[in-house]
C-alpha cells in the first residue's frame, strides 16, 4: 500500500511539473507576441503533437511558435518574433535570382528599354485582364527605364486556350508582336514548336505564383499583382 501510495505521489508530483511547465511556456509566449504584435489576436495556446512548438489560435487560423516564444511558423517562412524578421525570405530570394539565371533569357520574351536601368521577370497569363492593363502600359515601363521578361503562367492550365495562345505566342516569326495582338484580344494563327511554356509553368510552381502578374526584381523580391510603372520605379530604385 505504502509503494502504490508513493507511485501515485511521483506521478501527481509529475503531472504537476509538466503542467506547470506547459503554463510557464504559455505565458512566455503570450507575453512575447504581445510585445512584438500587440496588434495580434490570441486566442487559445496550447502544445502541438510535436515536443517543444505550441499551436497558437487566432480567428481561424493556427500558427506553429516554439516553445520560448522567439520563432513563429507562418506560410511556411520562419519568423524571428522578437527582432521582427522573416528568417526564411531571404534564402528564397537567393534561390529565385539563382532559378531565373538558370532558364535564361533566350527562354523569355522581353522588352527593352533604349537604356536599361532596373529589370524584371514578370510571369503573366495571355486572358489575365490586369495582365493586359500592364502589357497596355508597357511604352511607360520602357520610359522608366525597366526591361520586362515575359514567362507564361496560363491559370487555366496545360492544354486550356491561355496555354495554346502562349505556345502560339511563343512559335510566331515575332514574339514580342505577337503577344502585344494577343494581349489586345486579336486572335493569332496557331501555331505549335519547340517551347519552354511548361518550363515557365514548373517555375511559377516552384516560386509559389497564386496569381497573375507576378513580379520578380532582380534581387528575387516577389511583387504580387499589377503594379504602375511609376511606383514600380520608385520600388526598384530602392532595392
Amino acid at each position: 500500500m505504502k509503494k502504490i501510495k508513493a507511485i501515485v505521489a511521483i506521478m501527481l508530483g509529475f503531472s504537476l511539473l509538466v503542467v506547470t511547465s506547459v503554463q510557464a511556456d504559455e505565458n512566455l509566449i503570450r507575453e512575447s507576441i504581445n510585445k512584438a504584435m500587440p496588434a495580434f489576436k490570441i486566442d487559445s495556446i496550447q502544445p502541438s503533437e510535436m515536443k517543444g512548438l505550441y499551436e497558437v489560435l487566432s480567428g481561424a487560423k493556427i500558427y506553429y511558435v516554439s516553445s520560448n516564444g522567439q520563432y513563429l511558423f507562418q506560410d511556411d517562412h520562419l519568423i524571428d518574433i522578437k527582432a521582427r524578421k522573416d528568417l526564411t525570405e531571404p534564402k528564397l530570394v537567393n534561390i529565385r535570382v539563382k532559378k531565373l539565371k538558370d532558364m535564361g533569357e533566350d527562354q523569355m520574351i522581353i522588352f527593352k528599354p533604349k537604356e536599361s536601368k532596373y529589370t524584371v521577370s514578370i510571369f503573366t497569363d495571355i486572358d489575365c485582364g490586369y495582365c493586359r492593363k500592364l502589357h497596355k502600359e508597357m511604352d511607360q515601363y520602357l520610359a522608366e527605364g525597366i526591361t520586362v521578361q515575359y514567362m507564361f503562367y496560363p491559370r487555366a492550365g496545360k492544354g486550356s486556350s491561355a496555354y495554346k495562345k502562349a505556345v502560339s505566342v511563343w512559335c510566331a516569326d515575332d514574339r514580342n508582336a505577337a503577344l502585344t495582338k494577343a494581349k489586345n484580344g486579336a486572335t493569332l494563327e496557331p501555331k505549335d514548336c519547340d517551347h519552354p511554356i511548361d518550363k515557365h509553368m514548373e517555375l511559377a510552381t516552384d516560386f509559389e505564383v497564386r496569381g497573375t502578374p507576378m513580379i520578380v526584381t532582380e534581387n528575387g523580391t516577389v511583387l504580387p499583382g499589377y503594379v504602375p510603372a511609376s511606383r514600380l520605379a520608385k520600388v526598384l530604385a530602392n532595392h
